[in-house]
């Protein structure tokens, strides 16, 4: 088919089902388009390798259920890897549990949000996947679990701040902006480290709706701070001297992870 075939096809598509545009806008490309526009110096964030970050490379066991929605090892690694000098733990999205389970196994004072399992039915969102929320970090009844809408949830009155975030929400641009700023208004004191989940699709793919948001979000002058964890999906902010590397797709492989998988019944 023409390209010109092809678009008079999608515009009578569209013209059927106006809400088709809407998955057009979204892509991936236009969203890089936009983010271009606004920071052409800003493409990517800088890259973090873990020993630059931690000090040492990776040495440490993960729990993970491996099902969909869920998070690389490499990603749960990095937060449980922070959290081994940490006193204090707050997250946003809490799925099935996994990212806040491997945390508490270092950090006693846990607390995890999200949506309640009536709201997320008051939504239509299938009953199975309202079920599912918790189903592991539940089991560990030292997690405080908060049920709440992050637009109506009042994070002042936690009077709390937090050594260690994790932001892994909605991940739509509207939402990420506004957990990022009330989390950097409300929960962050000097040192605290934030991690944000999804900034990109893959380890070599970002994802430029929830960079954009994260950019938006965070004080200009504190942009110095931000950067891409190498071989995950996460942002990181946090303060130090580091030295960083630029990011690359395809990218040329500079570490190999050795996994070994023991499986529990659950």
């Amino acid at each position: 088919m023409s390209k010109l075939k092809k678009l008079l096809k999608a515009s009578q598509n569209i013209i059927k089902e106006p809400s088709l545009l809407n998955h057009v806008l979204n892509e991936n490309l236009v969203r890089e388009q936009d983010h271009g526009q606004k920071y052409p110096n800003l493409k990517t964030l800088p890259q973090l390798s873990f020993h630059e970050l931690l000090g040492q490379n990776l040495d440490l066991e993960v729990d993970l259920f491996v099902l969909d929605g869920g998070s690389l090892p490499t990603d749960i690694a990095l937060l449980k890897a922070l959290s081994q000098n940490k006193k204090s733990y707050f997250e946003i999205g809490t799925w099935r549990g996994e990212s806040v389970w491997n945390v508490a196994k270092h950090i006693d004072d846990c607390y995890t949000l999200n949506l309640s399992k009536q709201e997320m039915l008051d939504f239509r969102w299938n009953p199975r996947y309202a079920e599912l929320h918790g189903i592991l970090s539940k089991k560990n009844p030292s997690i405080k679990h908060l049920e709440s809408n992050t637009k109506t949830f009042d994070f002042k009155a936690l009077n709390k701040k937090f050594d260690l975030v994790f932001i892994d929400g909605d991940h739509s641009y509207e939402m990420v902006k506004h957990d990022t700023e009330k989390v950097f208004q409300n929960l962050l004191h000097d040192e605290s480290v934030v991690v944000w989940h999804d900034y990109a699709f893959n380890p070599e793919k970002v994802r430029y709706e929830v960079f954009k948001a994260i950019l938006d979000a965070v004080p200009s002058e504190l942009h110095k701070h931000l950067y891409h964890v190498e071989n995950t999906m996460c942002a990181i902010f946090v303060k130090g001297d580091f030295k960083t590397k630029v990011f690359e797709s395809p990218k040329t492989p500079d570490n190999l992870f050795q996994i070994s998988i023991k499986q529990n019944s659950f």
